[in-house]
């Protein structure tokens, strides 16, 4: 009777890793990507073979919900949205009660551009994911983003719109958004923040 051995290795290095571990001993990268912070503060070369290593399981299981979330953060962190984009929609079909995976395809719709940039069905989508969302899991940084797109696009072009930017800011202040998720979030927006 033989045994299959289970042979995992760093999705970054190719190093041999264990079952209990969450970091590369040999490369310091996530052993799995599962969210946005595990890719961010890494190097690109490193996401983009991240990246590739995801690629291979979608070729072998399409549906596989992390392995599209994965890939979806990885093409967010190399900035190509509609490929991100992509993914996270992919994911959201498999696992639709996941808030985070909405908010990121949210900021993928934008494609590192100004909110006024785009048109209105682009917007309407924005606001579509981020009430999924807020509907799912009611975070300050979800409502501190709708507070930007409510600001940048609808008050900029003088739209009317309810609720409003700064009723968007009461809630996410109410919601004890923090200064770093403000931080990282106009850093992965690629936007300047007009709430400073």
């Amino acid at each position: 009777m033989s045994a299959d051995v289970l042979n995992l290795k760093c999705r970054g290095c190719g190093a041999s890793i264990t079952i209990s571990d969450t970091v590369c001993k040999y490369c310091g990268g996530p052993v799995a990507i599962s969210t946005f912070t595990s890719v961010n503060s890494l190097p690109l070369p490193l996401v983009n073979k991240y990246a590739n290593s995801y690629r291979k399981d979608l070729q072998t299981n399409p549906n596989d919900v992390g392995a599209n979330k994965a890939t979806a953060y990885c093409y967010l962190k190399l900035k190509m949205y509609d490929k991100a984009l992509e993914c996270f929609e992919k994911a959201v079909e498999d696992n639709f009660d996941d808030s985070e995976v909405y908010f990121y395809a949210a900021i993928c719709c934008l494609k590192g551009q100004k909110a006024f940039l785009l048109q209105r069905p682009e917007i309407n989508k924005i606001e579509e994911f981020l009430n999924a969302a807020t509907m799912i899991e009611p975070k300050g940084i979800y409502y501190y983003f709708w507070a930007y797109i409510k600001y940048d696009y609808f008050r900029r072009k003088f739209l009317n719109t309810i609720p409003n930017c700064e009723e968007m800011l009461k809630i996410a202040e109410q919601l004890q958004v923090s200064d770093i998720d403000k931080m990282n979030l106009f850093q992965i927006l690629n936007v300047e923040n007009p709430f400073n």
